[in-house]
């Protein structure tokens, strides 16, 4: 008797890019840590000690009011300290400034996310092509609430031309971009990034912006940058410009797994975020966010993120030369995330595909992410029948794996390169 398997009334959820490489490297033996597998496709910084920052936290408190819920917008405490945060990195010198009623805490940045996608009204959304991946289904589990214009990114580096894009949110209800953008690693910065915010007060455009990889920038050279990038320090009204801005301790701060993470605005926006919370999950555990206010004690605080730009430089260098070397063309190096954005149409065939590379390389012990994963245009709405991505000979590559392992990978693909250039 043949057994047919059902969703029932669920409907088919598609595996999120990284989600999908890793469930296709399990089949082949790959678990998290796992001491002879290099994990270049992870979305994760390295989480374990680094030199100059301070002493990874080992242990939370509990106190007897855990027990129970709390606000489900986040703890006053950590609101407070998060809105200080933000005041002490850019808004020096601004009259406006954010207070603990602009900040929404959520367990984790794509609940954050989601939040935002559940209190959208029906409307026009802008979004960049490529971008993160959860964007995707984000979208399409809008349904016919959110109509989607796709903003292309030009050809030669990947960047948003924002004069076009300033011109199009006069008919945009909301924008959202990951700023820096994963997967390529583009950054909009100064007056450019000044420029966004000012469209979104003048045309009433909501401004959503993902700045999750805020404290991973490098100069064009490829030094650690002097700091981090974020519209707050061009917003000019802290309850009056339409911009979201999210973000947490997952990549920042190096604490993926306590799943803390924020959205900072006006107090109206963040309110109604707090009404979608609600029904949404209900709030965020009240001992990871005491244990949060300890991580972004301002001494703190910039000592790991001074810590991590230094090591995430050095780790971004080692691997533009590896894959340079290997003949894949690297044409710009990110100016932030810890992911490299590069093309394999140089590679003998048939690892010029992404595909065939990916597949290729799990058999090597090694995860990369191909860039297909990250078209929004491509799986945001039917595609022409047979037609591949425009991204499929890219690949993102992450160096967010501690240095010695960032290493092993890539010796793994220089042989396996190699070798394909020999049979060639």
């Amino acid at each position: 008797m043949t057994t047919h398997r059902s969703l029932g009334a669920l409907r088919n959820v598609p595996y999120m890019g990284v989600i999908y490489v890793v469930a296709e490297a399990m089949k082949l033996g790959f678990t998290n840590g796992h001491p002879d597998w290099c994990n270049l496709g992870q979305g994760q910084p390295e989480v374990g000690p680094l030199t100059g920052a301070p002493p990874r936290i080992e242990s939370i408190s509990l106190e007897p009011g855990d027990h129970a819920y709390g606000p489900v917008g986040g703890t006053p405490a950590l609101r407070e300290r998060v809105a200080a945060h933000y005041n002490r990195l850019y808004r020096q010198g601004h009259s406006s400034q954010y207070a603990a009623d602009n900040v929404s805490i959520a367990a984790g940045g794509r609940l954050a996310l989601s939040r935002i996608f559940s209190a959208l009204a029906p409307g026009l959304l802008g979004v960049q092509d490529p971008d993160y991946t959860a964007y995707a289904d984000m979208i399409n589990g809008c349904g016919e609430r959110l109509q989607t214009r796709v903003l292309p990114t030009t050809a030669d580096d990947f960047s948003l031309p924002i004069a076009q894009t300033v011109a199009q949110m006069a008919d945009l209800d909301a924008l959202l971009l990951s700023n820096p953008c994963n997967p390529t690693g583009a950054v909009i910065s100064g007056g450019d990034l000044d420029a966004l915010v000012c469209a979104s007060r003048t045309h009433d455009c909501t401004l959503i912006l993902d700045e999750f990889y805020s404290h991973f920038t490098y100069s064009t050279d490829g030094d650690p940058a002097d700091g981090p990038v974020s519209a707050a320090r061009h917003v000019g009204d802290v309850n009056r410009d339409p911009v979201l801005l999210v973000d947490g301790l997952t990549k920042c701060f190096r604490y993926p797994g306590w799943r803390v993470g924020w959205v900072v605005g006006p107090e109206e926006m963040i309110a109604h975020l707090g009404r979608a919370a609600s029904a949404l999950d209900g709030g965020p555990p009240q001992p990871l966010q005491r244990a949060a206010c300890d991580l972004l004690e301002p001494a703190r605080a910039d000592q790991e993120t001074t810590a991590l730009r230094a090591a995430f430089a050095r780790k971004r260098r080692i691997m533009i030369d590896a894959l340079r070397q290997m003949g894949i063309h690297v044409p710009n190096p990110s100016r932030g995330t810890f992911y490299l954005w590069a093309n394999l149409s140089d590679l003998p065939s048939p690892l010029d595909s992404a595909e065939v590379f990916f597949r290729r390389a799990l058999e090597e012990r090694v995860l990369t992410v191909p860039g297909a994963f990250f078209d929004i245009d491509h799986l945001t709405r039917p595609p022409t029948e047979g037609a591949p991505s425009r991204l499929a000979p890219w690949m993102r590559f992450s160096f967010g794996p501690p240095e010695d392992n960032v290493i092993l990978g890539l010796d793994r693909l220089a042989r396996m390169v190699g070798e394909s250039r020999s049979a060639a």
